[in-house]
């Protein structure tokens, strides 16, 4: 019971202190609630303090700036109207003393009319005076000139044609001389300018050469391979020399072979098939036949590559297979020492480069100077000029006429059609006569200089010729009593003129004339 009575009376404790609990803590948030929304208040009064005093800044911040404002607009306005009256002031002054000038101006032009009024009359005057003096004048004339007719008993047109006629003598006389100014002149700067293109291709071009030879040497690797070379009785080199057309020519030279003939193709295959059977070792009349037409299989392919190589270098393009291997065979073609393909090569980038410094097409050049030459891989075993005969070949292959003529017109053979046979007899000359290029032999060197001393001594007047330089100048000593200081400029060119219709030669010759006064006397 007691127990009961316990824990009821705590239950209705704890209710009591939980009732409690609860309006001590109703009434502490009401208090917080309150205190809170007080604080808030005062948040909130403070702001719209702030936000008021703000407000009256930014209102007299606005104010004072628009002030600001004001007060510069109202100074430029200030400056460009004292701007503007400054330039109404200067415009003003400028019309003033405009109409100060217009009215010097008027008070001129009035006294030139007056002027001009009075002079008018004075003409006027004079003109009159002037007729009837002319008109007395033809008159005086016309009597002047019947007495002339009567004096010198011709009549008026014929003196005319008199007058005419010397007049017409003058003025041809002047015209020549005008005329040769005009050619000397055109004639030296025409001159200059070829000077001038062809330096300028020398000096971009060069080209190798070669010494023509009829010999080749094989060197052997000991004495002992003379004999197998010759073989039992002879019958290895009669079967080499059969099967090449190249004579064999086995002496005293130590380790050596000497291959001789005049086809420098035939003898090249000769040369690497002797090489080859000499390298093998096996030397019999079948091995050489052999081996001669793998030589001959060889050369054709190294000849192709040589001409394919020009060609590359050069860049022409569309050769037929039949030039392309005449061309080639140039390789092995040699004139006064020169190696024809060289030269061709050499020709061709002479004449392309004068072709562009003249404005002409340097394609078709380079390709006519390539070509110009090639009738001499086949002139050997046909008859004709080398020049017909590549004209010829360059027509049947479908070259067009241009190409075809230059190489036919470059030694004069044929008339040109164009400008580019001209060039290439420039380019062919330089290239065949410039110093070292070209060998002659001894007597056609030495004749040639006698031939020069027999067409000087030919002149009269001449007592001494000497020829220097290698047979490029010529100077003669003339008689001082019969060869006068004008007659000597006049010797000086017959004698030139005479060497280039008699003679052949590479370059140019000059003719020197010297003449010499001494006058002597002795002091006693």
């Amino acid at each position: 019971m007691i127990t009961v009575i316990l824990t009821i009376g705590c239950v209705v404790c704890s209710v009591i202190a939980l009732f409690i609990g609860f309006m001590w803590r109703t009434i502490a948030d009401k208090k917080y609630k309150e205190r809170i929304i007080e604080e808030t208040k005062e948040e909130a009064d403070r702001i719209v303090r702030e936000a008021q005093k703000e407000a009256e800044l930014s209102k007299k911040t606005a104010l004072l700036e628009a002030k600001d404002e004001w007060f510069k607009a109202k100074s430029e306005f200030e400056r460009d109207a004292a701007k503007t009256r400054d330039g109404i002031r200067n415009e003003q002054q400028k019309l003033k003393e405009q109409e100060l000038e217009l009215k010097r101006r008027e008070e001129t032009m009035s006294k030139h009319e007056e002027e001009f009024a009075a002079r008018e009359g004075f003409l006027n005057s004079k003109e009159k005076t002037l007729r009837n003096k002319d008109n007395e004048l033809t008159k005086l004339v016309s009597m002047e000139n019947e007495k002339l007719e009567k004096i010198s008993h011709m009549t008026q047109e014929e003196a005319k044609k008199i007058l005419m006629t010397n007049l017409e003598g003058q003025v041809r006389y002047e015209a020549a001389q005008m005329i040769k100014e005009i050619k000397d002149t055109a004639k030296a700067e025409a001159e200059n300018e070829a000077k001038e293109v062809l330096v300028q291709a020398i000096q971009r071009c060069a080209a190798d050469t070669t010494v023509e030879s009829t010999v080749s040497v094989v060197h052997l690797p000991s004495d002992e391979m003379k004999g197998r070379i010759i073989g039992r009785e002879g019958r290895n080199i009669r079967s080499f020399e059969e099967a090449t057309g190249i004579d064999v020519i086995v002496d005293d030279t130590p380790e050596a072979v000497i291959l001789s003939g005049f086809d420098p193709i035939k003898r090249e295959i000769a040369r690497m098939a002797l090489e080859k059977l000499i390298s093998d070792g096996r030397i019999h009349p079948g091995r050489i036949e052999e081996l001669i037409k793998k030589s001959e299989k060889e050369l054709e392919k190294k000849m192709k590559d040589a001409a394919e190589e020009v060609i590359f270098e050069l860049d022409v393009h569309g050769l037929k297979p039949k030039i392309v291997e005449m061309i080639g065979r140039l390789k092995y073609r040699t004139s006064y020492g020169q190696n024809v393909l060289q030269h061709c090569k050499e020709v061709a980038m002479l004449a392309g480069l004068m072709a562009s410094e003249i404005g002409l097409d340097p394609k078709i050049a380079i390709r006519a100077g390539l070509l110009h030459d090639i009738g001499k891989a086949i002139d050997r075993d046909t008859e004709g000029t080398h020049s017909q005969l590549g004209a010829d070949l360059a027509a049947k292959n479908g070259e067009n006429d241009i190409i075809v003529n230059a190489i036919a017109a470059h030694h004069e053979d044929v008339a040109p059609i164009s400008v580019y046979p001209i060039l290439l007899q420039a380019a062919d000359t330089i290239s065949s006569t410039r110093p070292g290029v070209r060998r002659e032999t001894l007597t056609n060197y030495v004749n040639r200089l006698t031939k020069l001393e027999e067409i000087a001594d030919s002149f009269r007047g001449v007592s001494k010729t000497y020829v220097i330089q290698a047979g490029r100048e010529i100077r003669c000593i003339v008689e001082p009593e019969q060869i006068s200081d004008a007659q000597s400029e006049e010797l000086a060119r017959q004698i030139a003129t005479k060497i280039q219709d008699e003679m052949e030669y590479p370059g140019q010759i000059k003719v020197t004339i010297i003449r010499e006064t001494r006058f002597t006397e002795f002091a006693k």
